[in-house]
Formats: C-alpha cells, sequence, structure tokens
C-alpha cells in the first residue's frame, strides 16, 4: 500500500472559530484576532496570511509557521451546457478529487467530496473503482467550497446551497465532516443556510444514530437503493455490514428525534432494481415515514454493465410510490455531457497516470 505522504503543516481550514480562539489564548494574543482570522479566510477569501493586513506581522509569521493553505491544483474542469462546472483538483499527495457547481434557479449549489476514493463498493458507482485512499481532513472538504466561492466571486454570485454528495462516505470521515459543516454554517464564515445543505450516507447505522442527536438543520439523505436486503447487499457490499432493517430502524430514530424528513437517492438500474414489484415493496417498507424518495437515472459507467431504465418505466415506478402516498420525485439531471457523476472524472484520470 502507498505510504500517506501527511501535509507538512496543519491546514488553517481544518480549525473552527471556537479551536482559532483556542490557538490565539496560547499565543498570548486577545480574542479578537481570531475572529479577524476567520474573516479573511471565509468572507475575504484570502489564500495567504501575508494578505491578512489588519493583524500584526509577528502574528502574522506565527500563522505562517504553524499553518499551511491548503493545495487544491486545477487538473481540468468541464463545463456542462447546463452551466453545470466539474473540477478535478491535485492534492499536497497528488491524490485527485473532484468538486461540481451546479448552476440551479434558486442559485449556486457545491456538491463536494470527503474522501480520495471510497471503499463503500457500489456496483453502480465509479468513485469506488480502485478503493478508498484516504480521508479528506477538514480543511481539504472546506477548500473545496471557498475555491467555488473565489469562482463565483468576479460574477458576484455566492454559493447558497451544499451537498456532500462527492467522492467517498462522509459518515466513515465524520469528524472531519462536522468540522466542515460548523464552519459552513458559522454566521462569521461562509453563513449558509443549515436547510440548505445535504448530508448523503450509503447508510452507516452509528452514525445515522450520532447525526440525529447533533441538533442541526441540516438535511439527511440515505442512499438506499434497493427495497430489501438481499438485492441491496448485491448492489451495495455496505448492506452486509449494515442490513437494510438497521438502516431504516435508525431512520425511523432520526425522524422521532429530530422531527425532519428524510430523503431516500434510488438508483433506477435497467432490469435489476426498476420493476413494479420492486416500487410495491419500497413504498411498503416506507409507507409510514416521514421521507421523500428521489428517482435517480442511473448514470452509465463503461466499468459496469448496468443500463438506464427507460423513460416509461421510471414514470411508472413514480407512479406506484405515489398511488401508495410516498412522496416521489425524479431528479433532474446535470452535467450529463460531461462525466458529472461522482468519480467518472476521476477514474479517467487514474486511467490516464497509471498507463
Amino acid at each position: 500500500m502507498k505510504k500517506e505522504i501527511k501535509p507538512e503543516k496543519p491546514f488553517i481550514y481544518d480549525y473552527t472559530l471556537e479551536q482559532l480562539q483556542d490557538w490565539i489564548k496560547e499565543q498570548g494574543e486577545p480574542a479578537f484576532r481570531a475572529g479577524q482570522i476567520f474573516d479573511w479566510l471565509y468572507v475575504k477569501r484570502v489564500s495567504s496570511f501575508d494578505e491578512m493586513t489588519n493583524l500584526p506581522k509577528p502574528l502574522r509569521e506565527k500563522l505562517e509557521a504553524g499553518f499551511g493553505f491548503v493545495t487544491l491544483t486545477e487538473i481540468t474542469h468541464f463545463r456542462s451546457k447546463d452551466g453545470t462546472v466539474k473540477f478535478l483538483f491535485g492534492l499536497h499527495d497528488n491524490h485527485a478529487i473532484e468538486t461540481v457547481i451546479m448552476r440551479h434557479n434558486y442559485g449556486n449549489s457545491v456538491c463536494v467530496t470527503t474522501q480520495v476514493g471510497c471503499r463503500i463498493g457500489c456496483t453502480f458507482c465509479a468513485s469506488t473503482l480502485g478503493g478508498l485512499k484516504r480521508s479528506l481532513t477538514a480543511g481539504e472538504i472546506v477548500a473545496q467550497v471557498v475555491k467555488a466561492q473565489q469562482l463565483l466571486d468576479p460574477e458576484n454570485e455566492r454559493v447558497s446551497s451544499i451537498v456532500i454528495m462527492g467522492i467517498g462516505e462522509p459518515f466513515e470521515n465524520y469528524e472531519a465532516t462536522m468540522t466542515f459543516l460548523r464552519n459552513m454554517i458559522h454566521p462569521k464564515g461562509l453563513n449558509i443556510g443549515q436547510r440548505h445543505i445535504t448530508v448523503s450516507t450509503s447508510g452507516i447505522v452509528p452514525n445515522i444514530r450520532r447525526f440525529a442527536e447533533e441538533d442541526t438543520q441540516i438535511n439527511l439523505a440515505i442512499s438506499i437503493h434497493a427495497p430489501n436486503d438481499a438485492l441491496r447487499s448485491k448492489l451495495m457490499p455496505v448492506n452486509r455490514r449494515f442490513p437494510f432493517e438497521d438502516v431504516i430502524d435508525a431512520c425511523k430514530y432520526y425522524i422521532e428525534k429530530t422531527g425532519r424528513r428524510i430523503t431516500f437517492e434510488y438508483a433506477l438500474i435497467g432490469g435489476v432494481n426498476d420493476r413494479a414489484e420492486h416500487a410495491e415493496e419500497l413504498a411498503d417498507v416506507l409507507k409510514d415515514m416521514l421521507c421523500h424518495v428521489n428517482l435517480i437515472p442511473v448514470n452509465y459507467v463503461p466499468e459496469r454493465d448496468y443500463v438506464r431504465t427507460p423513460r416509461d418505466d421510471i414514470f411508472e415506478f413514480q407512479r406506484i410510490m405515489q398511488k401508495k402516498n410516498v412522496n416521489c420525485t425524479i431528479r433532474r439531471e446535470q452535467g450529463h455531457d460531461i462525466a458529472a457523476a461522482c468519480g467518472q472524472l476521476r477514474a479517467k484520470h487514474m486511467e490516464a497516470t497509471t498507463g
């Protein structure tokens, strides 16, 4: 296994405001300096400590000695006809991650990555090709949104929502994901509304329950993709660790604890999980839950054999769900012409660089 290359210094974006306040106190500096640093990072969005001109030079030197900025080197990017922009960024250790900016009529959404690769093993997803290399730090997740905002700044636009649906399983990188979320929603940070953020998990049961205790308004989405244990285990090997029934029980606990609706993501795969009997079975499982089902026509991945569900069958699946009083919508596709599904761009890059 390739040896992990550690950054020389911790990333400044790894720190919450409260952690920066503790650091400032240790340096013998007045507490308000932490707020100034946070302002430079998230409001003015500078790229070096030298630009923090209202800080004393000795403090800037301490910051330079103690912290680094996340290196996100743009390897390539693609722009879709619908305005979606997908970036492939290189990290300090030569790994690559993907970040996507999606344009909606209600604003700009950023889809972020939480891990380099993924070990969950979903058979329809390109993210898992090559397995998991490492988890990102909180700062490396933060930097993706800051980078996106910097790209929008010249247009006087802002990131209005975030989806944690990029490469990786955020609930297997729980602490870093939560630090990232706290920085995103902080009034002195990017100040993104909690209800404009969605975190998606493949069903890591202990952390679904843990997330229920976090007292946030952040949306939770669960990748479900099958109506029963047997089929879900074929599509999602993680189901052998966290069986379908346990996932549903954890979701019911989350709903009871928070009073918030859960979104179930269901990728429709032609001839695999998209038949009428699958819709009937899924509706029976979910009919009494405060939930919403998001149907996702599967993206073609060259390394997989799956095909897309015919359009009429997609609408029939939705009709059956709605007939049984389960709220169900079909996801509007974006970036289909630029391989915007998770992991596709990175997979191509890996193939090119490894021969």
